[in-house]
């Protein structure tokens, strides 16, 4: 599997590639969004993953050039704590998006798990038949969730969620009206390694929201628990 890295910082470049290249992955490395637009597009890989503050072509007009012709799976690199970039790179189609500085191992994780949503049957590795292939599909009331397939839909109607939203969203899923602390969201969106705090769970909770409420404004269905978390109503 071919990976694409965008970055004008030079170490972040080499560390990630390296990271990559261990666990089995190709890589293509750029330095400015320009050169990498045109290698994106003449040449597709199988993902790109850039960073947003970069000069000649910053990774947001990156973005957007390469959603005019292309559907290429891509997650961004932003500052942390920037949720205007986080927002506006969902908005113009970004699949997932990481805030530095970063665990090599989430990224890895994202990666994965974007690809096997890219390429059900093989899993996004080139082997028929992935284990996560097995999962059972999820449906609580107008939910459905295929996890294999990283699919959601309410009423019926598609919904995108990045895969960490997605992971959340599975963790209340699983056991509806249970109610579930921020920490363990986190543990079952995160790896033990990767340290979030509150905000950041209640941020992707106020963009599930949102989503949701774009195919049926009456969206209710998770709940606040001020003070103790938030819990699944299928009802």
């Amino acid at each position: 599997m071919q990976i694409a890295l965008v970055d004008d910082d030079r170490n972040i470049l080499t560390t990630v590639s390296i990271a990559l290249q261990s666990e089995g992955f190709a890589t293509r490395l750029y330095s400015d969004g320009e050169t990498a637009l045109k290698a994106l597009l003449d040449n597709p890989p199988d993902l790109a993953v850039f960073d947003i503050k970069m000069p000649k072509m910053d990774g947001m007009e990156l973005l957007r050039r390469l959603r005019e012709h292309s559907p290429l799976p891509v997650i961004f690199l932003t500052s942390k704590d920037d949720e205007s970039d986080e927002e506006a790179g969902l908005e113009l189609g970004a699949d997932d998006y990481i805030a530095k500085p970063f665990s090599l191992r989430l990224l890895i994780a994202r990666i994965r798990a974007i690809l096997r949503r890219a390429d059900p049957v093989t899993g996004g590795d080139g082997e028929i038949g992935p284990p996560e292939a097995a999962q059972a599909c999820l449906t609580r009331g107008r939910l459905f969730m295929d996890p294999a397939r990283h699919h959601i839909t309410w009423d019926g109607l598609p919904v995108s969620l990045t895969v960490t939203e997605f992971l959340i969203l599975e963790a209340l899923a699983v056991r509806p009206g249970v109610i579930k602390s921020r920490n363990q969201l986190m543990d079952a969106a995160y790896p033990d390694d990767v340290f979030v705090d509150d905000r950041t769970v209640d941020s992707h909770i106020k963009r599930m929201r949102r989503k949701f409420r774009m195919v049926d404004r009456e969206f209710g269905a998770i709940d606040t628990l001020y003070g103790a978390g938030y819990s699944f109503t299928d009802g």
